[in-house]
């Protein structure tokens, strides 16, 4: 009876070790963030890596992100460009340039990943999710596209605990867009303005049918 008891225990132990390790894989911290990131605003800085392994266009500015479905990334340095979501589209403004792009929602994440953190996106559905190694401190989540012409190969989600910290996106041409995120701040109170976009008047606009 005393041995019954034990090995009970021991394999109660166990399979608790078990779930603990569960709850705390990467995956897991990527749903506790998702679960908890109802509107966040962070610093990022952006860097483009070439096909050769070389350091192209860097730039910075402020992102932020109300879910479900909004975003905003407004780019400041070394050029000005405004990135928004509303639900359904998404709007690329090149102040620089006089140009807006409007793009369906399902053709854009090759160009602004953060898509993937708007719950607009069904992880599951879409993409083979793995968990990868520790690397440099923060906890790693690989998204592979199931969809052939998606226009990149996967997405990185990297989380410092369970705070986002980083993303990379690889292309189809070999090329990296790597993305770090800093005095990154939740639930704070966004403006629903800073969500909407009209065109300004005097731009060429372009919109995928």
């Amino acid at each position: 009876m005393i041995k019954k008891i034990f090995y009970l225990a021991f394999l109660l132990a166990i399979l608790s070790s078990h779930s603990v390790l569960a709850d705390d894989s990467p995956v897991q911290r990527l749903h506790n963030f998702l679960s908890k990131a109802g509107s966040l605003q962070a610093d990022f800085r952006q860097v483009v890596i070439t096909e050769k392994n070389e350091t192209g266009k860097q730039s910075s500015g402020i992102f932020m992100l109300q879910r479900p479905g909004k975003f905003r990334w407004d780019y400041t340095k070394p050029y000005q460009q405004e990135i928004i979501s509303n639900g359904g589209k998404v709007w690329f403004y090149d102040v620089d340039l006089a140009q807006v792009t409007a793009r369906k929602l399902d053709k854009a994440i090759g160009s602004t990943p953060a898509l993937l953190l708007t719950g607009q996106v069904a992880l599951e559905q879409n993409f083979t999710i793995l968990s990868q190694d520790k690397d440099e401190g923060l906890y790693w989540i690989k998204l592979i596209p199931k969809e052939e012409e998606s226009g990149f190969k996967y997405v990185l989600i990297g989380l410092d605990g369970d705070n986002l910290a980083g993303m990379e996106l690889s292309d189809n041409f070999g090329q990296l867009t790597r993305i770090y995120f800093s005095n990154l701040k939740l639930g704070v109170k966004l403006d629903p303005a800073k969500f909407d976009f009209k065109p300004p008047q005097g731009v060429d606009v372009f919109e995928d049918k």
